[in-house]
């Protein structure tokens, strides 16, 4: 059974350097509920999926999974957030950005067809808050067979 049409994807897990930092940034700038908190390990409450947070030296020592990173500039994952409107994300960005919340610059509407503000985590973990304008996806976003 083919893995990516059978199973729901229930946990998205961030490797990350500092847990403690990565914690009060989640909790205290984007507003996430911690769930559960161990040694080097932290997990949040979303809806309908657990967002993670796992040490890099932790998991290595634990999992043998090497700690090898890429260059901080390369992102890796994009984790992305969709919000109701495109007022919702100007809003939001105003919020984020007086919490201190590093945004590349301010919302956008994009050739996709949908209004999108960019910001990282402490780890340069790439973040995507968008909404769609007029009209949604379109033809761009069509589903493949």
């Amino acid at each position: 059974m083919p893995l990516g049409g059978a199973y729901a994807i229930s946990d998205v897990c961030l490797l990350v350097e500092d847990i403690e930092r990565t914690v009060d940034f989640y909790v205290e700038k984007l507003g996430f509920r911690l769930r559960r908190r161990a040694e080097g390990f932290a997990d949040f409450h979303g809806e309908g999926v657990t967002l993670a947070a796992w040490e890099i030296d932790h998991i290595s020592r634990h999992t043998g999974v090497s700690k090898l990173k890429s260059p901080r500039q390369a992102h890796k994952v994009c984790v992305a957030v969709k919000l109701d409107t495109p007022a919702e994300i100007d809003r939001l960005h105003g919020e984020l950005s007086a919490k201190g919340v590093p945004f590349y610059g301010p919302p956008e509407d994009y050739v996709w067809n949908a209004r999108c503000a960019y910001f990282t985590d402490p780890d340069d973990t790439l973040w995507e808050l968008y909404a769609w304008l007029d009209g949604g996806p379109g033809d761009y976003h069509d589903e493949q067979p």
